[in-house]
């Protein structure tokens, strides 16, 4: 019961850090939330990439729910250091959230508005990956598995990986492009998508190194 209870207060930890305090931060700061919503029509690729959001926050709740009823771990993740393991990812994860928010300053938006014109951020965490924050969720949601790696928690984390895979190559991506031009065409070519050196494009590098965002 321990490490279920362990589950739910360090994902409302995360919460509280990756939305909460992250949004009164950006409504004083700027007047705005920074909450797009979701993004395309119903049934689109997009769309799908909110919803499994939503049901990958709902499942890492029903984990360790889950577990509280009775359910047990998987085979051999059944281990008590599989659990350590797994507190110190997730909190790992929310330091780093925390960090690569604090990078993007007043760019820092949950969704995209394809009106908006926000700055390229290419430094700090982001000169390593182009995606940290979402790194740091994948790592957050994989702690948050092992500490009670049931079935459900486990199905949980590979959701969001999915979700943050559509997210990025099919809304995050295809935004930048659009609004950004070459400057992101060479970030793409030089930056790997959520690991240093990993998914670099550099077939679309027609405009050289990046420029560094200010604001």
């Amino acid at each position: 019961m321990g490490m279920e209870v362990a589950a739910l207060g360090l994902l409302a930890l995360y919460v509280l850090v990756g939305f909460g305090i992250r949004t009164v931060v950006q409504v004083r700061r700027t007047g705005d939330s920074g909450f797009r919503g979701l993004s395309g029509s119903p049934g689109t690729a997009e769309w799908w990439a909110g919803i499994l959001f939503a049901a990958a926050l709902l499942t890492a709740v029903l984990g360790p729910g889950a577990g509280l009823l009775g359910l047990e771990a998987v085979g051999p993740l059944a281990d008590p250091r599989v659990a350590v393991l797994g507190i110190g990812l997730t909190l790992l994860g929310i330091v780093g959230t925390f960090l690569t928010q604090l990078s993007m300053g007043d760019n820092w938006r949950v969704g995209v508005d394809e009106d908006e014109h926000t700055a390229l951020v290419t430094h700090g965490p982001f000169a390593l990956v182009r995606n940290p924050i979402f790194t740091a969720m994948i790592v957050t949601g994989a702690g948050i598995a092992l500490i009670v790696p049931n079935v459900i928690a486990l199905l949980g984390w590979i959701v969001l990986v999915v979700a943050i895979e559509l997210q990025v190559r099919v809304v995050e991506e295809p935004y930048l492009l659009r609004h950004h031009g070459d400057d992101y065409r060479g970030y793409l070519a030089s930056v790997g998508r959520f690991l240093p050196a990993v998914g670099l494009q550099p077939g679309r590098r027609d405009a050289g190194s990046p420029r560094a965002s200010t604001y």
